[in-house]
Formats: structure tokens, C-alpha cells, sequence
């Protein structure tokens, strides 16, 4: 099996580390890795300030500036042709879904994905309180305020977030929509301080199912991602181990994500997630 990191992030992040991509490129050719895909958070539409409620940076670092994109891409070509020899590095995105800009995102995508090599499509705001929209994994308090105490409990939160990313699938995001599906349980990043539900009831399920389906029925893959791991109120991947056998018995491709935005959280995880994945 190819060693490959399929979800990572750069100094041009503003809630990174701000540590340099040419370090984690190094890192990640001392630990074996044959492929790379670095996948920065792509620019919002300024029209969603409009509809974003919480901490104002929830919305202003959550992604990179679109006056960044040119400095971008010429840095990632760089480390492309200083370090290709060595190790496959991609290029592109992590796009977050905002069911009411699909436009705004196929026309991005359209004039950028053509310098795209891989990107992943994830879902990080969710409406809820005052109708608006709140970051599912900046801070306790906005998680609270804005959606855990607007939903009727956690299986009904869960299902609003499976429902969302559903959405996200079976958007039609033109033809250079990402194919891999990034953190699908991202939801439950703070379940452990919230005490939030650690099964899924039935009608959570059968969501969680529909889920899958739509990932299938489109040909993606899944960001098999490490981060959840070392968040203090989430202590499993994205997605959980249930949810990662449903997608496995399905035959959905999985790719493992460190979601580094450190240098130390370059392959964090490998070892143990390809482990679980393995299992007979």
C-alpha cells in the first residue's frame, strides 16, 4: 500500500502553527511517506461574514486569504520541484461546503481546481442558533451556544451534521469537485467534555448509512483523519471506529489524513490507524 498523507496544511493557515511547509515536506520524506497532498484551506466567500454568528475568528482565520492563492501555489511548485524526487507532493484544497455559496465554490474551483492535484471537500460550519451559521470546531463556547443547545440532544446534533455533510456530497461542485470527504465525524471533536452520546441511535444510523451511500454512489474517498485523536475532547479518528468498519465493508476507499498544521503532527497516528484498518 502506497504511504500517503492525504490532508495537510501550511504556514499560509491562520489558526496553524505557522510552521514552514518546506519542514513538514521533510519530515514527512523522513518517515517514509511516497505522497503528500497538501491541502490548505481554501478562501470563504466574503458574503458568508453575512451568515457566520460566534467568535469573529471563527470566521476570519478559519481559512487562507485570497490574496495568498498566487504565493501559494508558486511556494507548493517549489517544494514540487525541489523534493519530487524524493516524494510525490499534491497540491490543492480543503474546500469547506457552504450550502448556500455552491456557486461561489464551483466558480472558485473552476478557475483554480485546473492548478489542483487533490483536494478534500469538509463540512465546518452548520446553521443553528439565530439561524445562522456556527463553527462545528473552533471554540466550546460557540459549539454550546450556537449548536448543542439548539438541537433537541446529541443524536439529533449528530444527525444535522451527517445530514450537512450528505449535502456536501451530492453538491454539484462542477468538475473539479474534491473527491475525498474530509472528517466525517468531525461533530464529535468536544463529545467528551459535553458528554455527548458515544453510539448512534437508529435513526442516527440510518442517516450515517445514507451518508455512505452518497460517498459510494459518487466514487470519493474518505479522509481517514488522525487529528481527532489528539483533541482533548474527542480521543478517536475521524471517522470512529463504527462508522470506519460501515465505511470498510462498503469498500469505500480510505485515505489517511494526518491534518497536520505543525511539524510534530506530521504522521501522527500512522502506525495505529493503519493498524485498525488492517484488521481481520
Amino acid at each position: 500500500m502506497l504511504k500517503q498523507d492525504g490532508h495537510s496544511h501550511t504556514e499560509f493557515c491562520p489558526h496553524g502553527s505557522g510552521d514552514d511547509v518546506e519542514l513538514m515536506i521533510q519530515k514527512a520524506i523522513r518517515l517514509g511517506f511516497e505522497s503528500y497532498s497538501v491541502t490548505e484551506h481554501a478562501p470563504l466567500p466574503a458574503a458568508f461574514k453575512e451568515e457566520y454568528a460566534g467568535q469573529e475568528t471563527g470566521y476570519t482565520e478559519a481559512s487562507m486569504a485570497m490574496n495568498d492563492l498566487p504565493a501559494y501555489f508558486k511556494k507548493i511548485q517549489r517544494m514540487q520541484d525541489k523534493y519530487g524526487s524524493q516524494i510525490h507532493i499534491n497540491v490543492g484544497f480543503e474546500v469547506d461546503f457552504l450550502p448556500h455559496h455552491v456557486q461561489w465554490t464551483r466558480d472558485f474551483l473552476n478557475e483554480y481546481g485546473p492548478q489542483t492535484t487533490d483536494n478534500v471537500l469538509s463540512v465546518h460550519f452548520m446553521q443553528g442558533a439565530d439561524n445562522r451559521f456556527w463553527c462545528v470546531d473552533d471554540t466550546l463556547a460557540d459549539f454550546e451556544k450556537g449548536l448543542l443547545k439548539h438541537a433537541e440532544n446529541g443524536q439529533s446534533l449528530y444527525r444535522q451534521y451527517f445530514r450537512a455533510v450528505t449535502e456536501a456530497v451530492n453538491a454539484d461542485l462542477g468538475p473539479y469537485a474534491p473527491k475525498r470527504i474530509g472528517h466525517i465525524t468531525l461533530i464529535r471533536k468536544f463529545q467528551d467534555y459535553f458528554g455527548l452520546p458515544r453510539g448512534y441511535d437508529a435513526q442516527t444510523l440510518q442517516v450515517i448509512t445514507g451518508l455512505l451511500k452518497a460517498i459510494k454512489q459518487q466514487d470519493n474517498e474518505l479522509d481517514y483523519n488522525a487529528a481527532g485523536l489528539y483533541k482533548e475532547f474527542c480521543n478517536e479518528t475521524y471517522p470512529d471506529a463504527a462508522t470506519l468498519k460501515q465505511a470498510q465493508l462498503m469498500q469505500i476507499p480510505l485515505v489517511y489524513g494526518s491534518d497536520a498544521h505543525s511539524i510534530k503532527e506530521v504522521g501522527h497516528g500512522y502506525h495505529t490507524l493503519m493498524a485498525m484498518i488492517n484488521k481481520k
